[in-house]
């Protein structure tokens, strides 16, 4: 009859103990501006309530005689009990801060990769956590966990070198999602892979390229190799070497010059332009025009740029300068008297 109403008691001063808890943190929650305080006072709300009942048991059994086996028995249910409410906070936990983590990359441009990477995060941190209470509480109810941990050991060793490509595919897809370098819908150039990424899986990232095929790409190969982003650079530069044949005047190179300003320079989409008379070349004189677009979109680029050059067309032609090609004079000199083979012998037929 003492240990019943001792529980009731506790029953009692641990919901007491709950709500002063409950009131005194909520007063600290609201003078902060997070909202992950105000989730964590919800989320301890019951386990704090159990754990604090749970504890005025287990002195309960130090105050009243009991016998030994009952004693354990009571003791190791007791302590279930608080494995399971620890694991259940830590679990919840870990849904909260997946949660807050989810909502700010939904906000972001970068929700893209994040959207793929959170069930797998939530899954592994929930299945860690298990594993770590197990183990916990085994060691407290008086279990040997060491010849666990090394069998345990013994079989990731075994599961791990036959799984070693997945693994390192699987370890490139975190590296991947975690460091960002690309989006799905970003064009990428990969080795001799040019193309649009379409997907970023598991085990690859598969990518269309310019010849409209898929390619899969294994992620390990992906996390080690150099990407150059196409998608992210800033404007399209065109470099073009124009070349005039060496008839052409200086005065007409000058003209052909302020030709080539006038025209590309005043375009809205002109970011920057250079233009040089920068060398002799075997069969050509060089101008090298470097021109900066500022834009990525690559057919708005595709049509602007092949305009300006068709008007450059007409502006050169219209002044007579003229383009070269690949071109070779050969001279020769004669050093006597020249004659066809068989002048002056008779032919006969």
């Amino acid at each position: 009859m003492a240990f019943l109403i001792y529980i009731i008691i506790a029953f009692y001063v641990s919901k007491l103990l709950d709500y002063v808890i409950q009131v005194q943190l909520k007063r600290w929650a609201a003078k902060t501006q997070t909202r992950l305080d105000d989730l964590l006072l919800d989320l301890l709300r019951g386990p704090v309530k159990i754990i604090a009942f749970v504890i005025f048991l287990h002195v309960g059994l130090r105050v009243f005689a009991w016998p030994d086996w009952a004693s354990a028995l009571i003791s190791n249910g007791l302590k279930i009990v608080v494995a399971f409410s620890l694991t259940y906070v830590a679990i919840k936990f870990v849904d909260l801060l997946m949660g807050i983590w989810q909502q700010r990359a939904e906000a972001s441009q970068e929700g893209v990769l994040d959207m793929q990477l959170f069930p797998i995060m939530r899954k592994t941190l929930k299945i860690f956590v298990g594993v770590v209470a197990v183990l916990v509480t085994s060691q407290n109810l008086g279990m040997n966990v060491t010849g666990l941990l090394a069998s345990l050991s013994i079989g990731g060793l075994a599961v791990g070198l036959a799984a070693q490509d997945t693994l390192s595919n699987l370890f490139g897809a975190v590296a991947i999602f975690a460091d960002k370098p690309f989006r799905v819908g970003d064009r990428i150039q990969l080795d001799a892979i040019d193309g649009t990424v379409e997907a970023i899986g598991l085990r690859s990232t598969r990518v269309r390229n310019l010849d409209g095929h898929l390619v899969a790409i294994p992620n390990r190969t992906v996390a080690n190799a150099s990407i150059i982003n196409v998608s992210k650079r800033p404007n399209i530069k065109t470099v073009m070497n124009i070349g005039v044949t060496y008839e052409t005047t200086a005065a007409q190179v000058e003209r052909a010059m302020q030709i080539i300003r006038e025209i590309y320079q005043p375009h809205p989409k002109t970011a920057d332009l250079l233009i040089c008379f920068n060398r002799f070349d075997s069969s050509f004189l060089n101008i090298q025009v470097v021109h900066w677009w500022n834009s990525t979109d690559w057919k708005e680029y595709c049509a602007g740029i092949q305009a300006l050059h068709l008007e450059l067309k007409r502006r050169f032609d219209e002044e007579r300068i003229a383009f070269a090609f690949p071109t070779q004079t050969v001279y020769l000199r004669q050093e006597g008297q020249w004659k066809p083979a068989g002048a002056g012998a008779g032919i006969s037929r």
